[in-house]
């Protein structure tokens, strides 16, 4: 490029001075970076990709996977949209709408209440419908703190060893040597009878499973070549241990997650009928069938039945679900 005498900047080489500068060579190295950033992201991603697409065509093969996806898209739909089905009921849609003009329970098919009432015209389709928001949330919020609680100290225990490991498990093993019934019996009475102090109780129940099983699975994947390599490389414990270790502790955990879903929800509904749950007039299957419990040898079988099927369908669903993702993560099942 170069200057005519008028000062005005010539053409060289049939190029514009755009052109040369958008050709700089530091434009095209930091094209090459994006591009080489792109590949290895791509490069990284399809294996993952090819795994995810051939762990959902080994879902597709389990008939009894497909049925327990089938009941959870259904029961997704209900509690994220539980309002087509029952209006909520105003100022709290969690608490069963009442009508004081029925005493007594009334059968199914009564005016407002398709499915029957309880006492003091407890509406059982609104409680069934509702409730199965109140056992989600509850079961999700249990089993995800648990899961994150669980996870944190396995993780350190089995990466760290030492006087870490043994204080952390034997804290776990103070827990795990107390029959899990008991202790929610006593921590739920001591804390009172509400959704809230159920859930603390579970938490506090229910987190050192997860420990134990990350633990185990982080003696077993800290012992491989690619991790002395990584300490080899100069790469630090805490992206040792969230970058190569945790992803590959995932597979047991998910398993284990898909299925306490169901045992939650069993749990609280169980917790409920012997008085330590959630109130009476709260949207909870287990509180529903505890005050149907003295109205069944006078006939009043809904109050029992209704919320008893919709318990069975929510376990079923995940246990179902917990047994196909089992097969499909558990490489001597795949083989």
């Amino acid at each position: 490029m170069q200057a005519g005498k008028n000062g005005k900047v010539k053409k060289k080489d049939g190029l514009e001075p755009s052109d040369e500068k958008s050709g700089s060579p530091l434009t095209l190295t930091k094209q090459k970076i994006l591009e080489s950033r792109s590949t290895r992201f791509k490069l990284a991603l399809a294996p993952r990709l090819r795994s995810l697409r051939f762990n959902m065509y080994l879902m597709s093969r389990s008939i009894t996977a497909i049925i327990g996806l089938v009941l959870l898209a259904i029961l997704i739909f209900i509690v994220a949209f539980p309002w087509i089905f029952a209006q909520p009921n105003y100022p709290d849609p969690y608490q069963m709408r009442f009508n004081l003009d029925y005493r007594l329970p009334q059968p199914p098919g009564t005016a407002g209440f398709p499915l029957g009432s309880g006492t003091n015209g407890a509406d059982y389709y609104y409680g069934l419908i509702w409730g199965a928001r109140v056992s989600m949330e509850f079961a999700v919020e249990v089993v995800g703190l648990s899961i994150l609680i669980g996870t944190l100290l396995g993780l350190i225990a089995g990466f760290k060893g030492g006087v870490i490991d043994e204080i952390i498990m034997r804290v776990t093993d103070v827990f795990l040597s107390i029959p899990s019934l008991i202790l929610l019996m006593a921590i739920a009475s001591t804390l009172g009878r509400d959704l809230t102090s159920t859930k603390l109780a579970l938490i506090m129940v229910w987190w050192s499973g997860y420990t134990r099983l990350i633990r185990g699975q982080v003696l077993s994947i800290r012992e491989n070549t690619y991790i002395d390599a990584a300490r080899a490389a100069g790469t630090s414990e805490t992206r040792i241990m969230f970058r190569h270790i945790l992803p590959n502790s995932w597979a047991p955990v998910v398993v284990n997650a898909t299925l306490d879903m169901g045992t939650v929800v069993l749990t609280l509904a169980g917790l409920s009928y012997i008085g330590l749950g959630a109130r009476y007039g709260t949207s909870e299957w287990g509180s529903m069938i505890q005050a149907g419990q003295g109205y069944l040898v006078y006939g009043a079988w809904w109050m029992m039945i209704f919320p008893g099927i919709a318990i069975v369908s929510f376990v079923l669903a995940f246990n179902l679900i917990g047994d196909g993702l089992r097969d499909v993560l558990d490489p001597k099942m795949r083989r």
